[in-house]
């Protein structure tokens, strides 16, 4: 009889001791009976309001890449011009330029094109390498021109390779006019 009680007090104990570790592994299921998540379930309102705040910081970005984009066409305009009655540049001129290049190289990279360390050179880009200054800031304007005309083309949602082969270009001229001395 002693050895009955045992055996009872003993498979009790088994059977209550399987039951708390059983409850206290976590569960990966809600009550619902779908996968428990970290992210929120917002209302429907709310994520139509995130959906238009998000496309009207996307539009706001493009309206700013098209003002570089034609911020950079002024100031090669203005550079060209400089140059032409001068006979050189000034350190305002080489302010500018700076300003080109940061603008430039701000376009590339909202535009997708990968960092510019050491551009590669296409084969469908035949620009010509230019042989003084006054060409350079030639092939700058002209070259400015049709980045910011590709830029007007396209949409935000679209990539272009022809505005990131211009851009390439023209980060290398400005480079060309920057250690060119003339």
């Amino acid at each position: 009889m002693i050895l009955n009680l045992i055996r009872l007090i003993f498979f009790t104990l088994l059977i209550v001791a399987a039951n708390v570790c059983v409850h206290a592994q976590g569960d990966a299921t809600t009550a619902s009976g779908k996968p428990n998540s970290n992210k929120e379930d917002y209302p429907k309102s709310i994520k139509e309001s995130l959906a238009k705040q998000r496309i009207e910081t996307e539009k706001k970005d493009f309206e700013q890449l098209i003002e570089r984009g034609e911020e950079v066409a002024k100031l090669s305009f203005e550079l060209e011009k400089s140059f032409a009655q001068n006979n050189s540049l000034t350190p305002e001129d080489q302010k500018k330029l700076n300003r080109v290049e940061k603008l430039v190289k701000k376009i590339r990279s909202e535009i997708g094109a990968d960092d510019d360390g050491d551009v590669e050179i296409d084969e469908t880009v035949t620009e010509e390498k230019p042989s003084n200054v006054l060409n350079a800031l030639k092939s700058l304007q002209s070259t400015t021109g049709r980045l910011v005309a590709e830029l007007k083309k396209q949409t935000r949602h679209t990539v272009s390779v022809v505005a990131i082969q211009s851009s390439n270009v023209l980060l290398r001229v400005v480079r060309f006019i920057r250690f060119r001395k003339n």
